[in-house]
C-alpha cells in the first residue's frame, strides 16, 4: 500500500482479466464492453443520418425556393419595381426578382398533371437560386419573352413522356367567355428544357416560364406576384424581410423558407430528439450491464478483497477498485463506439447503395422522403453528447457494486472462504 492512488488502478484492471471460472467474469466484462460498443454507434450513426437528412434537405429546398418573399396583399404587386431597388439596397440582400406562381394543367396528349406554373425573369433567376444550375436539359436563357417556352421538373416530363422539343399545352384555371361559352384559357408550349432538383416535390410539381408569358396568360399586366428575395444568411431570412416590409411603409404579405417549411425541420427535430431518447436506452441497458459484471467481480473477489483489508487497504481504496473497472469498461465501451459510429456514419451513403445493389431494392422512396439518398452529416457536438451521456451512464453503474466491496468485512469473508 506504498503508492495511493495507483495500486487501485492496478489491481481493478487486474480483476478485468480475471481468470477464475473458467474466464466468466472477463467474457462478462467483454460482452458489456460489446454491448456499450453498439448502442453507443448505432445512436452516432442514426443522429448522424437525421443530420445529415435536415441538412441535405435544407440545401435543396433553398436551391429551388427563395429565402424569403415579398407579396401584395391583394395577390399581386404592381410597383415591384420600385420594392425591388429599395430591396437590394437592404444589408443583407443580394438580389430581389420578381415572379408570377399561379397554379394550372399541363397536358401532352391524353395525360394530364396539375402543377404550379412560375414564371421568371432568366438572367435574374440565375442569380437568385441555383435552380438555373440543375437543369438536365436545355438552358434557362430558353424562356425569351414570345417564345413560349416551358421547362418541366424531371419527374413531370417523365409522367407526361415529354422532351425537349416537344408540345404541351397549358390550361390555366381562368376562363374566357367564347360565342361557344365559356371555356378555360390554354396555350401551347414548347418543351425547352428540364431540371433535375433533387426533390421530388418540385421536380413532379413544378414548371418555368417566361415572366412576361406568364403574365399574359394569367391576365396580370405589368403585375407580379411578388419578390423573390435571395440573402447572405438564409437563416436570417424571417428579419430581413419583415424589416424590409417595414422600410417600404407597410402594406406587405411577408414569407421566408423557415415558415413555408416548418413542418419539415419540425418534425425532424421532434424524429431526432425521440431517436436519441429512445436509443439512449439501448445504452443505458449496456451501460447498466456492468453493475451485473462488477456484482460478480465483487463476489468472486471476497478473498482478495479481505486479504487487501487486512494489508491496509482502506474503504475508499477498495471502493476505488472496483470503480476503476467500470470505468475502464465505460472508457472502452464509448471510445470504441464512437470510432464504429464515426466510421459507419461517414460511409453509410456508400453501404446504403451496396445493399441496395445486392437485394435489388430501393431503402429510400423519393417520393416519400424528397431525396433517393441517405446523406450522413457527423457533427462532433453530437459525438460529444453521445460520449459524454454513456461514460456517466456507465460511471453512475459502478457506484453500488464497488459501495458493496468497500463494506465486505475482512473476518466475515475469510471466515466463509
Amino acid at each position: 500500500m506504498t503508492n495511493p492512488g495507483r495500486w487501485e488502478w492496478w489491481v481493478g484492471a487486474r480483476y478485468l482479466r480475471s481468470t477464475h471460472r473458467r474466464g466468466f467474469v472477463s467474457f462478462v466484462a467483454a460482452m458489456s464492453v460489446t454491448g456499450l460498443t453498439l448502442g453507443v454507434a448505432v445512436l452516432i450513426v442514426v443522429l448522424s443520418v437525421m443530420n445529415g437528412f435536415e441538412r441535405e434537405l435544407r440545401s435543396r429546398i433553398l436551391a429551388v425556393t427563395s429565402h424569403a418573399t415579398l407579396m401584395g396583399l391583394e395577390g399581386t404587386l404592381e410597383d415591384w419595381q420600385q420594392a425591388r431597388d429599395v430591396a437590394v439596397a437592404r444589408p443583407g440582400v443580394l438580389q430581389a426578382v420578381p415572379y408570377i406562381e399561379a397554379r394550372g394543367m399541363i397536358a401532352a396528349g391524353p395525360r394530364v398533371q396539375g402543377t404550379l406554373v412560375r414564371g421568371v425573369d432568366p438572367p435574374l433567376e440565375k442569380q437568385a437560386t441555383g435552380l438555373a444550375d440543375q437543369m438536365q436539359t436545355g438552358s434557362i436563357d430558353a424562356l425569351q419573352p414570345g417564345s413560349w417556352n416551358v421547362i418541366l421538373g424531371e419527374s413531370l416530363a417523365r409522367d407526361l413522356g415529354v422532351a425537349v422539343g416537344d408540345k404541351v399545352v397549358l390550361i390555366a384555371p381562368e376562363a374566357t367567355a367564347t360565342p361557344d361559352g365559356v371555356v378555360p384559357r390554354m396555350r401551347r408550349l414548347t418543351v425547352a428544357g428540364v431540371f433535375s432538383s433533387g426533390m421530388y416535390e418540385f421536380d413532379q410539381g413544378l414548371i418555368l416560364m417566361n415572366l412576361r408569358d406568364t403574365a399574359r396568360l394569367y391576365r396580370l399586366g405589368e403585375g407580379v406576384s411578388g419578390l423573390r428575395l435571395a440573402l447572405e444568411d438564409p437563416l436570417q431570412a424571417p428579419v430581413v424581410v419583415r424589416d424590409l416590409a417595414l422600410a417600404l411603409g407597410g402594406g406587405y404579405f411577408v414569407s421566408d423558407w423557415t415558415r413555408v417549411h416548418a413542418n419539415f425541420f419540425q418534425s425532424i427535430e421532434l424524429t431526432k430528439g425521440l431517436m436519441f431518447v429512445i436509443l439512449l436506452m439501448v445504452v443505458a441497458v449496456a451501460a447498466f450491464n456492468i453493475v451485473a459484471t462488477l456484482v460478480m467481480i465483487v463476489k468472486e473477489k471476497q478473498t482478495d478483497i479481505a486479504l487487501l483489508r487486512t494489508l491496509g487497504a482502506s474503504p475508499s481504496g477498495i471502493l476505488q477498485t472496483f470503480a476503476v473497472q467500470g470505468i475502464l469498461i465505460g472508457l472502452a465501451g464509448t471510445l470504441a463506439g464512437s470510432a464504429l459510429g464515426i466510421l459507419f456514419a461517414l460511409n453509410v451513403e456508400s453501404i446504403v447503395h451496396g445493399l441496395e445493389a445486392l437485394f435489388g431494392i430501393q431503402f429510400l422512396d423519393a417520393k416519400v422522403y424528397f431525396m433517393s439518398d441517405l446523406p450522413a452529416h457527423v457533427a462532433w457536438l453530437d459525438v460529444l453528447q453521445v460520449a459524454g451521456v454513456a461514460f456517466v451512464l456507465c460511471a453512475l453503474a459502478t457506484l453500488y457494486p464497488a459501495w458493496r466491496a468497500a463494506r465486505t468485512q475482512p473476518a466475515e469473508a475469510l471466515r466463509h472462504d
